[in-house]
């Protein structure tokens, strides 16, 4: 009697494992369908290197801008913390 319980237990075990390994197989399937979509979006939306060189300029636009924007307030900035750091408060 016991014996047919351990082999039925291993039954249950062996088609457990068919079962995750099924399910296992599923999802590398549709994980290999999604990129397959994703890189045939992304080639249909134009090439991925025309967009990083957009990025690419659109971010050292926006860099200059910032050095710009910092160099324009940098004396007053210098003023105000001078001001700041000699005033004595009785």
């Amino acid at each position: 009697m016991d014996s047919m319980k351990g082999q039925g237990g291993i039954q249950m075990l062996l088609t457990a494992e068919q079962e995750a390994r099924q399910i296992i197989s599923s999802a590398k399937n549709l994980k290999l369908t999604r990129l397959k979509q994703a890189k045939e979006e992304a080639e249909r939306n134009g090439s991925s290197g025309s967009n990083v060189k957009r990025l690419d300029e659109e971010t050292a636009m926006k860099i200059q801008s910032l050095k710009q924007s910092g160099s324009r307030v940098s004396s007053d900035v210098v003023v105000m913390l001078i001001k700041h750091v000699t005033t004595v408060k009785a």
